[in-house]
């Protein structure tokens, strides 16, 4: 009675959301499970962020917005990610969405017509190849390694780009690898984009957690790749806010203003309420951004100590976000209680059913060979979870 349309039908759905919500359901069904698969921060909202929130509520602001954000959020949000890039950006160059997601699908959405290629890296956040195909275009991915640290050089990018090239998705630091481009590496990036005018989408939203290396953005490399680069931020892994859906996305005033009217009919304003307390988490003090990220770095420490000890993995050492992303592939082939390991969907199935242990397997990302784990949550689950994983190995015939 009924037909889905080919866009639909072409979309996957997010694994992680998917093996999240498995683990959530065994966990509510008694099972003792440990989730290392989904990316949010397991600290709770800043108190005078969530007090922010009450005070918007009381005084009224229930009702729809500008759709594009209140002025006062947009004017500081703009100031901010400008003075933390050393770049300057007016409130008309900055769009509030619901969470950095949409942003990013209102960037593809404005810029990427059917038939057009858009340029990924692999690994890759699950969602940049299924949001390309939902507006007809084609991802064309870029393979890295573990030896590359999981960057592009500027003769990969060079080699990828074509006639039909429309778009560079850049994720520094990385989800879901935590690699971390250093200046020296944008800026060769930088160079051949601006050679071959192609824009750039700079998915930014874990700019504030670094380790050992400092952030830097692509926009801030000059004015010719400034006026090609469009920032993707948000609240949700700064702020430890990934359910208030606030994010936004900064750049050019033209495809700003043509993602306002792309989302005039989809969302419309982003959430009202939450906007305000995305306003102060901007305007206040910042030091539970450090807190969170000094301990995130402490538990980044002991998940590469333990997995580099452990027997079949290699594990490339992040330096941003809050992942590792160890390479599983010696697992192939090897047998767990008689059942065999040809995948990191095998893996991660196993490990789920037998020790308990949610992941993301790197298929998901365009890496078979490797699985994700989230150190955002407490050092007690991740201590638990490796010596979980450690068993389940020695396990393996």
């Amino acid at each position: 009675m009924y037909r889905l349309s080919d866009n639909v039908r072409s979309i996957q759905e997010s694994a992680t959301m998917a093996i999240t919500a498995r683990a959530a359901a065994m966990k509510r069904a008694g099972e003792d499970v440990i989730a290392m698969a989904a990316g949010e921060p397991d600290f709770a909202t800043p108190p005078h962020v969530a007090a922010a929130a009450k005070q918007a509520i009381e005084a009224g602001a229930t009702r729809y917005t500008p759709v594009a954000g209140i002025p006062e959020l947009r004017a500081a949000w703009a100031q901010h990610i400008g003075q933390q890039r050393g770049v300057t950006y007016q409130p008309e160059q900055i769009i509030v969405t619901a969470g950095g997601k949409q942003a990013v699908w209102n960037i593809i959405y404005a810029l990427v017509n059917p038939g057009d290629e858009v340029i990924i890296p692999a690994p890759y956040w699950v969602s940049y190849p299924e949001q390309v195909r939902s507006v007809g275009g084609v991802p064309v991915i870029i393979e890295t390694t573990p030896a590359q640290n999981f960057k592009v050089t500027p003769d990969m990018l060079r080699h990828a780009i074509t006639e039909r090239t429309r778009l560079f998705i850049l994720n520094s630091p990385s989800n879901p690898t935590g690699a971390v481009y250093t200046r020296d590496e944008l800026m060769a990036l930088a160079e051949v984009l601006v050679e071959k005018q192609i824009p750039v989408l700079s998915d930014e939203v874990y700019d504030a957690l670094v380790y050992d290396v400092p952030f830097t953005s692509i926009a801030s490399l000059g004015e010719e790749i400034y006026s090609l680069t469009i920032i993707v931020a948000a609240m949700s892994k700064t702020y430890a806010m990934p359910g208030w859906r606030i994010g936004c996305a900064v750049g050019p005033s033209e495809i700003i203003a043509a993602t306002a009217r792309i989302q005039s009919h989809s969302t419309s304003n982003p959430n009202s309420v939450a906007q305000y307390a995305a306003l102060a988490a901007l305007q206040s003090d910042q030091s539970s951004v450090e807190m969170m990220r000094q301990e995130f770095d402490r538990r980044r420490r002991y998940m590469v100590e333990r997995l580099q000890a452990m027997p079949f993995i290699t594990c490339t050492e992040p330096k941003g976000a809050f992942y590792t992303f160890p390479h599983i592939a010696e697992t192939f082939g090897r047998s767990y209680q008689g059942a065999q390991i040809d995948g990191s969907m095998t893996f991660c199935r196993l490990l789920l059913e037998h020790e308990k242990v949610a992941v993301v397997p790197g298929c998901e990302f365009g890496a078979d060979g490797h699985m994700r784990l989230s150190y955002a949550t407490s050092m007690e689950n991740i201590k638990i979870a490796l010596d979980r994983i450690e068993h389940f190995l020695n396990q393996l015939d």
